[in-house]
């Protein structure tokens, strides 16, 4: 799960060498937090949250399928 979301993030942004994410697992839920360059946190987002809409929703497919609640946090 932690390799789908940085390899998404990474074929969105100019600085993909910069592309962190850290995984918190808990009992029933992973938290996933993305970080990117700071120039890039915009396209990682996109209009009005409709980019990070569109991973979040993979994720949570993703999720469902291995019986957890995934959630994405983008870091500033």
């Amino acid at each position: 799960m932690k390799e789908l979301v940085e390899e998404i993030a990474k074929a969105l942004v100019d600085s993909p060498e910069e592309v962190k994410v850290s995984e918190i697992e808990g009992e029933k839920t992973t938290v996933f937090e993305l970080r990117v360059a700071e120039g890039d946190i915009g396209k990682v987002i996109g209009k009005k949250g409709n980019t990070a809409r569109a991973i979040r929703s993979i994720l949570s497919a993703a999720g469902t399928k291995l019986g957890k609640r995934c959630v994405l946090e983008i870091m500033d």
